[in-house]
């Protein structure tokens, strides 16, 4: 053990000796709304079954900066949902997000289409990759794999990949995938999208209030092997309230989608399907999402892709990319939660690998461990001392804070 790392040790167990039961996290040096200092060494409790730590670890290109928040599920005042800017198509800051939710803490979440350099003139949407569940609803389910944003997957891991906790209280790795129809009067199609900022090719996809104000062009664009391909000029959509057609558009549209309504957006072959369909014609929408691994219902999932699972990292993680990483983990059998954030700051920045994400999570108890997006994205947020919201812990490599699609949330309900 180096000197500073005893010197952490020591004042670590001198922290943890005085801590109080007011249920708020101490340590002067987190105080007020500017992040942690990278230097000082606070731990603490933020509420009962939520807890803080900061320490350093050696990685292959220099020594990193670790923000850790620990969450025991088992405690009946503690939940952990999806923090949301409020729509599929949105981005929110994880500290306003987390503020306005209500939460004592949170960090962020999934991959999300961030920019539209390959499509000029395409509104880049914001919205998440993977599935997403917010309070036991379903948002939006997962974009073809070849359409994802985010680093080189793991072999034999892909969008559908999800963190999840279920109404039992227990988290989970699971994939969830779209199972849907369309019935018309002469047919029933499958559904191949939900609130997605991209759809397979020859597919139909459904949106509805939840995607937002944004506009559905995006999802038109690139195909099944490419993100970079071009957007279809062949093209559909409908719309669909009170289980009839009520209007029809050869491009896709924005703007809000009232509640009731879907609208339907094929391209290529789904394009054709949909414009067989004339106003007044019934329609019925069915979708859900399929969990591969439980039939537990879940309560909040979130995508990105696993990293850590019985304990062993997944064969073939990347050991040479290193970055600012954000993941989460749990041990118990599910019913303790580990979140751990990176330090962006000029002295850390170099990072770890995501096979030294793996690593680290197994160290700190993981049994299985999932990476989110990371970079200018990883923020971990938390309530400090007296104050009645959160504040940035550590230091995001964006300044000011970025704006990401979604994150994890933890709140403390007395």
């Amino acid at each position: 053990m180096t000197r500073r790392q005893r010197r952490f040790a020591a004042t670590t167990r001198t922290l943890c000796t005085i801590l109080t039961t007011s249920g708020v996290l101490a340590g002067a040096a987190l105080t007020g709304a500017a992040p942690a200092g990278a230097v000082s060494r606070a731990a603490g409790r933020i509420a009962s079954g939520v807890a803080y730590r900061q320490f350093d670890v050696p990685a292959a290109r220099g020594t990193v900066h670790a923000h850790l928040l620990t969450v025991d599920l088992t405690d009946p005042h503690v939940q952990v949902d999806l923090l949301s800017p409020g729509a599929v198509a949105a981005r929110s800051r994880v500290s306003t997000m987390a503020a306005a939710a209500g939460a004592v803490a949170g960090v962020n979440g999934d991959f999300f289409n961030i920019t539209e350099t390959q499509h000029p003139g395409v509104e880049a949407t914001g919205a998440g990759v993977g599935p997403a569940i917010a309070q036991g609803r379903v948002l939006k389910s997962a974009v073809p794999t070849a359409q994802r944003f985010g680093p080189t997957l793991p072999p034999g891991t892909d969008t559908t990949d999800v963190f999840g906790v279920g109404v039992d209280r227990r988290a989970r790795l699971d994939r969830l995938t779209l199972a849907g129809t369309v019935r018309t009067p002469d047919a029933t199609l499958a559904l191949r999208g939900l609130n997605q900022y991209a759809l397979a090719q020859g597919s139909v996809g459904a949106y509805t209030a939840a995607w937002g104000r944004t506009s559905r062009k995006r999802a038109t664009c690139g195909s099944d092997a490419d993100r970079a391909a071009g957007c279809s000029k062949d093209t559909y959509e409908v719309r669909i309230r009170a289980g009839r057609v009520i209007a029809s558009s050869a491009t896709p549209g924005s703007g809000a989608i009232a509640a009731g309504t879907t609208v339907l957006l094929g391209r290529e072959a789904g394009a054709d399907r949909l414009r067989a369909l004339a106003k007044g014609e019934r329609v019925a929408v069915r979708e859900h999402l399929v969990a591969s691994g439980t039939r537990i219902p879940y309560r909040f999932a979130v995508g990105g892709y696993p990293v850590l699972r019985d304990g062993r990292p997944l064969p073939g993680l990347n050991d040479t990319a290193s970055a600012v990483r954000t993941a989460v983990g749990y041990a118990n059998g599910g019913h303790r939660l580990l979140l751990l954030a990176l330090d962006g700051a000029a002295a850390y920045r170099s990072g770890m690998t995501i096979a030294e994400v793996a690593s680290e999570m197994r160290r700190l108890g993981a049994a299985d461990a999932f990476s989110l997006d990371g970079g200018g994205s990883t923020t971990m947020v938390a309530r400090t001392a007296g104050a009645r919201t959160v504040s940035v812990l550590n230091h995001p490599s964006d300044s000011p804070e970025r704006a990401v699609a979604n994150g994890i949330g933890v709140f403390w309900k007395p």
